[in-house]
């Protein structure tokens, strides 16, 4: 599962980038491996872990700038706090899936 990057501090992701992202490990043919392969789940994981604390590190950067009064422009900084929010709220709602549905393994009977 991938978390695309949002917005911050490097730009705008569009609909169809964003697109792209998603569906970016399924070319594979479907056997992607699991593991810390480049293309495998541990990659992909590690890779989106990353861009969240990027995310994160950028919404910092323009909240402080936002609050010692040097941003040039406060609009951009509001909209870089607000993609990192949606960015971790995001990833809290992946987690969240991620553990209800290996409970559910878990408990499925054989």
């Amino acid at each position: 599962m991938i978390i695309p990057p949002v917005g911050g501090l490097g730009g705008e992701l569009s609909i169809g980038q964003a697109e792209g992202l998603a569906h970016a490990g399924q070319s594979t043919g479907g056997s992607a491996a699991v593991g810390g392969e480049p293309g495998g789940f541990g990659g992909e994981l590690t890779d989106a872990m990353s861009s969240l604390e990027k995310t994160q590190q950028s919404a910092e950067g323009a909240s402080q700038a936002l609050a010692t009064g040097t941003v040039a422009d406060p609009e951009s900084a509001v909209v870089t706090v607000e993609d990192a929010q949606m960015a971790m709220d995001l990833a809290a709602q992946i987690r969240t899936k991620a553990t209800e549905a290996a409970q559910n393994i878990f408990q499925t009977q054989v």
